[in-house]
């Protein structure tokens, strides 16, 4: 029997998710892990992370930011088999929706998604869940991939949330320190990242990833670190080195 609750689905920006082609294409989504809880007033809830590229919402912000809301939705109800009710309401905060947990659930999810509109923003949230439904298709480099196609959709036989404990242990922000390198004019010239790791052995723990605007460094479980960058950089230049003995991890990459 599915489990009667609350959802909160907070929508956010990220440079780091791409930004469709045009109109008729998909519409990259980077989703954060399913967290649950209970309170005293409200009972049972989930909280499920959305991010979007930055030109998405503002696009949509003052024309339809319902159309948003309605993917959202239909996100949640399709990749995760939930049963939702179509009412919905606009809140200012949600449960565990400091910045360190966002970031964290964000941080820590190997999937990325793509939604692809099949009809006009004016379509009602029903019609919308008719039409959409997901299914996973092949993999690519490092990150499996889900697609929303137009067929009838299906009505869940069971629950299909996935509970996280609330009680597993959060990862630790480790202690890093960022310089900007110049050349005689100072000049921005490359950015050097210096990563204190303690808790981890080998170079096969940590997960890299950097683009132009920011720098996700993951050790499941351990540590999580999502930073920033003062500067553009091209990230096909970035290399790191992992010293063992030190437990210290060293990136470099140059600035555009």
């Amino acid at each position: 029997e599915p489990t009667p609750g609350l959802l909160y689905i907070n929508i956010c920006s990220w440079k780091s998710v791409p930004a469709p082609l045009d109109d008729s294409s998909s519409l990259p989504v980077c989703a954060g892990k399913l967290e649950t809880g209970t309170t005293e007033a409200q009972g049972w809830f989930v909280v499920l992370d959305v991010a979007l590229n930055p030109a998405v919402l503002q696009k949509n912000k003052d024309k339809d930011i319902n159309y948003v809301y309605k993917l959202a939705l239909n996100f949640a109800q399709q990749h995760h088999g939930m049963q939702l009710s179509q009412e919905f309401s606009v809140v200012k905060c949600s449960p565990k929706g400091s910045p360190d947990q966002f970031k964290c659930r964000l941080g820590f999810q190997k999937q990325h998604y793509t939604f692809k509109p099949t009809q006009t923003v004016s379509q009602t949230p029903h019609s919308l869940l008719q039409q959409l439904s997901s299914q996973q298709s092949g993999k690519q480099e490092e990150n499996p991939t889900a697609q929303i196609i137009c067929r009838p959709a299906e009505r869940p036989t069971k629950n299909l949330i996935q509970i996280i404990s609330a009680t597993s242990v959060e990862p630790q922000k480790p202690e890093y320190q960022l310089e900007v390198k110049t050349n005689t004019e100072g000049v921005p010239r490359s950015l050097e990242l210096t990563v204190e790791l303690p808790k981890v052995r080998t170079v096969s723990e940590c997960q890299l990833r950097v683009s132009k605007e920011d720098v996700l460094l993951e050790v499941e479980d351990v540590y999580h670190l999502l930073l920033e960058l003062p500067e553009t950089v091209n990230e096909d230049t970035a290399s790191a080195v992992f010293n063992k003995k030190k437990q210290r991890l060293v990136l470099t990459v140059d600035v555009l």
